[in-house]
């Protein structure tokens, strides 16, 4: 087959047109930003976007995991509420509740049979956990219901309570509540309580009148030499901690009647009570040390004798022998991150 020469000249004309083409191309992507080239046997596969399902807790940790760094203030741990002697329950929103409402469908009581708890809020703009308050927005909440306290381990029917009440307060504030396994709960609990059981320690002796017996007001005198003070209960005197707001290092009590009596000073004691509650306070206050001094000071000016709760005379080998144990006790609530004195001391021995 012969081509005329119009032909072959049009053949010719669209492969040098191709050409300047092509030669344009690559000069631009020459002169162009140098980019990433991914290697073959590594593919890239975008990241897929969280999906929030039925599980709000996760829904709640996929939402936070996609929002800016800067609009989520730090978390902070709760002083009220802690998984170590608490039984959490995890209350989520979908949009902020008011302190308002929340305060609104706070339950009448916050206790379930013998053991207290706590509802908390996460407050929005601070971070912070804290009891609900008026004018505060908050993004979640928290109820704590104490496991064990000295009446005893969480027991099912407490428990059972403690679901109610928190069930009616998230139904109430429109949230999402999610609650820890019931079996496992009493069975920590149970745990938790033998071991306040054995490592519980509350020593307490009686100073006895030798000879003459004492009036109210001669034993408040002679104990606010001693830094002690009246308490907020008839016949109790306490000499307070260094620190604010916690309880007193010592008690000294005598009969309640007497100190309501229309005439205290009409009416005569003959024994005093002085207690040292040791999971209370820090034992780098050294509260034995204050508590012997404190009966050795008192028996002094009160002339009276230094006895046991059944009367026995005791004598320094016998304070010597209590220190060696309570050291054992001090360390053996420090390794269960109890320490004596710590805030989740003073609520489990309470």
């Amino acid at each position: 087959m012969t081509l005329s020469l119009t032909t072959l000249l049009a053949i010719l004309g669209g492969l040098v047109l191709a050409a300047v083409i092509a030669h344009g191309a690559w000069t631009a992507r020459k002169a162009g930003p140098k980019r990433a080239v991914l290697p073959p046997e590594e593919p890239h596969f975008d990241a897929p976007a969280p999906v929030l399902g039925d599980d709000p807790a996760a829904a709640a940790d996929a939402l936070e995991a996609t929002l800016p760094a800067v609009a989520r203030p730090p978390r902070r741990p709760s002083s009220r509420v802690d998984a170590l002697i608490d039984a959490i329950a995890t209350i989520t929103v979908e949009t902020p509740a008011s302190g308002e409402m929340a305060l609104q469908h706070q339950p009448g009581s916050r206790r379930a049979g013998t053991k207290p708890f706590q509802i908390e809020g996460l407050n929005a703009q601070t971070g912070e956990w804290e009891l609900p308050t008026p004018g505060q927005r908050y993004s979640e909440f928290q109820a704590g219901v104490k496991m064990a306290n000295r009446s005893g381990a969480l027991n099912e029917i407490e428990y059972s309570e403690f679901v109610q009440k928190i069930q009616a307060f998230a139904d109430g504030i429109g949230g999402f509540v999610q609650f820890p396994d019931m079996l496992d709960v009493v069975a920590r609990a149970r745990e938790l309580d033998q071991f306040a059981a054995s490592h519980d320690a509350q020593l307490a002796l009686l100073l006895r009148a030798k000879a003459a017996a004492w009036t109210p007001g001669f034993v408040q005198q002679a104990a606010g030499r001693h830094g002690f003070v009246a308490g907020a209960l008839p016949g109790r005197l306490v000499m307070p901690s260094g620190e604010e707001g916690a309880p007193p290092v010592l008690t000294l009590q005598f009969d309640a009647q007497a100190a309501l009596a229309e005439d205290p000073e009409a009416l005569s004691l003959r024994e005093l009570t002085l207690s040292l509650d040791v999971p209370q306070t820090p034992s780098d206050q050294e509260p034995f040390a204050l508590w012997q001094e404190s009966a050795r000071a008192l028996a002094r000016d009160l002339e009276a004798e230094v006895c046991d709760d059944r009367g026995q005379v005791l004598g320094l080998h016998a304070f010597a022998a209590i220190d060696v144990e309570l050291k054992k006790l001090y360390q053996a609530l420090a390794e269960r991150d109890l320490a004596a004195g710590s805030p989740a001391a003073r609520r489990l021995f309470s």
